[in-house]
């Protein structure tokens, strides 16, 4: 009989992966890949606070993420300096007070990742959110791609760019949130960019490449949580090393076929 947490475990882990990877690829498209590393960091402060008061670390999580977001926009808007820079500078402070706040073992856990502290609440809301968020990026996909191609084209067929990227940072921030409780925030985005990297190796369609982000993101994040029930390894680093072996996997297989 399955062990009910590992079970748990399982369901977090594959809808979490999946929706990951499957942003990861619109991400990739739209070179905003590196845009997750920050925005993971800002999480850092939300899961201090929410360890000390002893709440679930995604609200923390998401209400930084979301605090961060438009703490950069007021500062693009008065400084006109650009989004990278501003990054630059609220990041790291993110990162700077949370240290201030958490013990080591805390500190460990917010930034690789511990998913010990789970029940099926959890796990029911995890999933929830996690397919609401996923039909939501399958809505705009197609659309931000095409604004992507041509921004011009895009407002002649009625797009609203700014609606939609919106939704896309939303979404972001709303996954980042949710990834935090498996690889932590320091390693958020490689869960969204390794399986998208993967899927490009294999593509030939966009179908089949955003397809794929979600099967290599469902596989890794099972694999990892699978190495880490079993051995005791943290979860977060499992996750990521089994992402970046099915990477080079993917690669040796690009090369031998283009050879």
């Amino acid at each position: 009989m399955i062990n009910q947490e590992l079970l748990m475990g399982l369901v977090i882990v594959i809808s979490i992966g999946a929706v990951s990877g499957f942003l990861g690829t619109l991400m990739l498209t739209k070179k905003m890949t590196l845009v997750g590393g920050p925005l993971g960091h800002l999480t850092l402060p939300g899961i201090a606070i929410a360890l000390l008061l002893g709440f679930d670390v995604f609200f923390g999580a998401v209400a930084f993420v979301m605090l961060g977001i438009l703490v950069i926009w007021i500062f693009e808007k008065l400084t006109r300096l650009p989004v990278e820079t501003l990054t630059a500078i609220v990041f790291p402070f993110a990162m700077a007070t949370s240290f201030l706040f958490l013990t080591e073992d805390e500190t460990t856990q917010a930034l690789i990742g511990d998913i010990s502290q789970i029940n099926l609440a959890i796990t029911l809301g995890t999933a929830a959110l996690s397919i609401l968020v996923f039909l939501t990026i399958r809505y705009v996909y197609r659309k931000l791609v095409f604004i992507g191609v041509s921004a011009d084209l895009a407002k002649v067929e009625g797009l609203n760019a700014d609606r939609l990227n919106l939704i896309f940072l939303v979404c972001t921030a709303l996954v980042i949130a949710l990834s935090v409780r498996v690889v932590g925030g320091l390693m958020t985005v490689a869960l969204m960019a390794i399986p998208a990297s993967t899927s490009r190796n294999l593509s030939n369609n966009l179908t089949f490449y955003s397809w794929g982000g979600v099967l290599f993101g469902v596989l890794a994040s099972m694999l990892g949580y699978l190495w880490y029930s079993f051995f005791a390894i943290p979860i977060g680093p499992a996750i990521i090393i089994v992402s970046v072996v099915l990477f080079l996997v993917s690669l040796l297989y690009k090369i031998l076929v283009n050879k």
